[in-house]
Formats: C-alpha cells, structure tokens, sequence
C-alpha cells in the first residue's frame, strides 16, 4: 500500500503539478495586467507629484519674492514720504534767501518792498502746502465748536450762540482729512 500511496501521491502530484502550470499560466497574465496597470497609475501619480511639488515650490518662492518686493517699496515709501513735500518747500526757501540777500545788499530797501516781498513768499508757501494738501483750518466768528479740528482755549460770554467759535488764536492744518494741528478758538460761554 505504500508503494500504491507513494504512486498515487506521485501521479497526483504529476496532475497537479500539470494543472497549476495549466491554471497558472492564465493567472500570472491575469495578474499580471493589475500589478502593470497599478505600476503605471503609481508612475503617473509619481510624476503628477512631482509636477504639483514643483509647481508649490515655485509658488511659494513667487510669493517670498513678492513680499520681499512689498517689504522693499513700503521701506522706500517711507524714507522717501517728504521727498514730494521738501520738492515743494525748496522754492519757499530760496525766495526766504534771496530776500535776506537782497536786504543784506540793499539795507535801505523799503519796507513796501519787503512786505511785497513776503507777501509773495507766504503765498508761494500756502500754494505748496495746498498741492501737498496741508490746509488750513480757520474757523469763522459763529462757526459750531468742533472737538476733533478746534481747541478751545477758553469761553467768553458773547452775543452768539454758546458753543460756537468766537475767534481764533491760532490757525490749525490738517492734511487728507488729519488734523495734523487744531485750530486754537475762544468759545462762546452758554448764557
């Protein structure tokens, strides 16, 4: 019997050994074609990778160097803020320095003159304070007191209405709608 178990064995082991080659042809084609198409898609997916991580370091530098760039102009902005100011500023003085040189030449020069002058200087000056928009704030006798472009100084009993300007001591500026200096006002006291 053993001799029968070992042939039965033997030719068992010979048919399947036949029929896994048989079976096992078509199953590694069949195999195959997943693990190649799972190769590809992973080739694929590797390559998109590394297209889209390229693409984000690019980016990413792109917006380093744009802020930097913003650093740059904001840093450039404000050394150079007044450059447009002292442009205008520039001719104010020399007028100031030719009229100081004139009356250091001509020290009998009279005083029309240099009142005429003076006036010209100071409306040079208020034209280019203007243009850098740097206005005066000058409010009228009866104009309604306001905190945020008036100081009161004091209140004086008057015939207008209380809490209205009475007079100004001292112009203020303001500039883009900022109150750089407010205007120094008496006030009229309530009644």
């Amino acid at each position: 019997m053993q001799g029968f178990r070992n042939q039965h064995t033997e030719s068992e082991m010979s048919d399947t050994s036949n029929t896994p080659d048989q079976a096992a042809s078509p199953a590694p084609e069949i195999e195959a074609l997943p693990n190649e198409s799972v190769a590809q898609d992973m080739t694929e997916l590797l390559a998109k990778h590394a297209e889209v991580s390229d693409a984000y370091l690019r980016a990413k530098a792109e917006a380093e160097n744009i802020r930097r760039r913003a650093e740059d102009e904001v840093a450039k902005a404000r050394k150079f803020a007044v450059e447009s100011f002292a442009d205008s500023m520039l001719p104010v003085r020399d007028s100031l320095e030719a009229a100081l040189a004139s009356h250091a030449a001509k020290p009998d020069t009279p005083i029309e003159t240099v009142l005429e002058g003076v006036q010209i200087t100071l409306r040079q000056l208020t034209s280019a304070l203007e243009r850098n928009k740097v206005l005066e704030i000058n409010p009228a006798a009866g104009e309604k007191f306001d905190p945020n472009r008036h100081q009161a100084i004091s209140m004086v009993p008057a015939e207008q209405e209380a809490n209205t300007v009475v007079g100004v001591l001292q112009k203020g500026y303001s500039i883009a709608d900022r109150v750089l200096r407010p205007a120094l006002v008496t006030v009229a006291a309530p009644k």
